[in-house]
């Protein structure tokens, strides 16, 4: 069965004024439609076929076409759904919790975050994820993300930012510092505790 593009959980204008509208058109339209199609192309007629995403990336040995493809379609599913236009704010519970225990405070996790947003070099993803039930911040290049063998950055992956320039240009240029900033006002964080509870 083919993959297929998910729909935004909201309209494109939802995110505004933290996430433009046109970005957030091309960037679902355009970007992920491409990853998209292009990921079905590659796993057509390989033994990969059929298989979910997670089973796909998680394999081993990926050729550049599924891994920077899969990859694409895989980290925007989850960029789309761990932001909302009722987002911002700060988690509770369990999350709440298990970033106080793991970063200090939530503030302290903002900084270590932005700071793996802001510092990765090119094109890229900053990632929060869950590895042996705890929490921990780290950053992949290009689509690549955590739950592909071979990764400096390990776990299961429950928040990841997009710091590729077609993500935040149009409205922020060269400051992306500014667009991680914007970014925690519309984190979604009951998705992002939701796949937290999973992951554990």
């Amino acid at each position: 069965m083919a993959f297929e593009l998910p729909s935004l959980p909201y309209s494109h204008d939802a995110l505004e004024p933290h996430i433009d509208t046109r970005t957030m058109e091309i960037h679902h339209g355009k970007h992920h439609a491409g990853y998209t199609s292009k990921l079905n192309a590659a796993v057509a007629g390989t033994e990969l076929e059929g298989k979910s995403i997670e089973e796909i990336l998680s394999s081993g040995t990926l050729s550049a076409g599924i891994r920077n493809n899969g990859g694409g379609f895989y980290n925007h599913c989850m960029f789309w759904e761990v932001m909302s236009p009722n987002g911002g704010g700060a988690p509770t519970g369990d999350l709440a919790t298990a970033i106080n225990a793991a970063f200090g405070s939530l503030d302290a996790f903002k900084e270590t975050f932005s700071n793996a947003a802001a510092t990765r070099f090119g094109s890229g993803w900053a990632w929060l994820c869950v590895k042996d039930g705890k929490l921990s911040v780290c950053s992949t290049a290009n689509q690549d993300n955590p739950i592909m063998k071979g990764v400096s950055c390990e776990g299961t992956p429950i928040m990841g930012i997009d710091v590729w320039e077609h993500a935040y240009y149009l409205n922020y240029q060269n400051r992306r510092p500014d667009y991680i900033n914007a970014f925690f006002n519309v984190v979604n964080w009951e998705k992002v505790a939701a796949n937290f509870t999973k992951a554990i």
